[in-house]
């Protein structure tokens, strides 16, 4: 095991996240930011906003990379629209990002309770944008159309690494398949964003054909963040990659078309999400 460089130490302050955890407590809600154990927790916390983590806690798949619990999932909650609706209210918040576990085993992949959160959250907080973080629905299109007649401001979806790790790394997965979700939504209007991570193995000619192929579907927003190992069960990581590398990525990503990239060690799918909206 390589020992973290300085710049991915992060200090957590339980106390000053308190409140947003009661709220999300309270009305019985997960995110990504517990369940993935996300770095950037007491952080997003603390300023009172989080990343909602729908359809339950167990993941029909099971992604090498990914801490979220793989096993056979509960029925949907009919009532967690709502929930998240009162959650984004009470937190305040201006831009909610919602995401879910990948649910292979509903017919839709759970497009229709995607669709039920954004309406929620439109009837409960009108002003804010919502962003939605969804897995790739088997690529099924009438699934993505159910999501998308919601028009959520922003469509993401994860291409999380370069082809030439799916096998090890994304096994369940396929990388056109993702790609054609991006080109899909994109096509429909959508605003199309998705996010990488770097430090499995990936040269850096890998991750610059990849963000042409990226932009080549018409997805103009890009994340890149580090990889980092959840526990001892899942992959090593084969680089700390530098801060510098990272800006490098950045540069050359808004120089090869993005309209925005967040590249840097702790940034993640959705880090600061609405600063990116607010910029365009």
């Amino acid at each position: 095991m390589q020992r973290k460089p300085s710049w991915l130490r992060v200090e957590y302050s339980a106390a000053e996240a308190r409140k947003t955890q009661d709220i999300l407590e309270k009305l019985r809600l997960n995110t990504v930011c517990n369940a993935a154990d996300c770095p950037n927790l007491s952080e997003c916390f603390r300023k009172g906003t989080a990343t909602f983590m729908i359809m339950g806690s167990q993941c029909t798949r099971n992604c090498r990379f990914c801490k979220v619990t793989h096993g056979e999932p509960s029925p949907l909650d009919p009532d967690e629209p709502a929930r998240v609706a009162e959650a984004v209210a009470a937190l305040k918040l201006s831009h909610a990002v919602v995401t879910s576990v990948t649910r292979d085993d509903l017919p839709d992949g759970g497009a229709a309770h995607f669709a039920k959160v954004i309406e929620e959250v439109r009837k409960t907080s009108p002003d804010a944008t919502v962003e939605v973080l969804i897995p790739d629905m088997k690529g099924d299109t009438a699934s993505l159309d159910i999501v998308l007649r919601a028009k959520p401001d922003v469509l993401n979806h994860n291409i999380e690494t370069v082809p030439s790790l799916y096998s090890r790394i994304r096994p369940e997965a396929d990388y056109r398949r993702s790609l054609f979700v991006l080109e899909y939504c994109a096509g429909k209007g959508a605003l199309t964003k998705t996010g990488m991570m770097v430090g499995l193995g990936e040269t850096e000619e890998e991750v610059f054909r990849t963000m042409e192929d990226i932009l080549a579907v018409g997805c103009g927003l890009l994340t890149v963040g580090q990889y980092l190992r959840p526990s001892k069960q899942h992959p090593e990581v084969v680089e700390y990659v530098t801060p510098e590398q990272f800006e490098r990525y950045r540069i050359m990503g808004e120089q090869k078309g993005f309209r925005y990239v967040a590249s840097a060690p702790l940034v993640r799918s959705s880090y600061r999400a609405g600063e990116a909206l607010g910029r365009l």
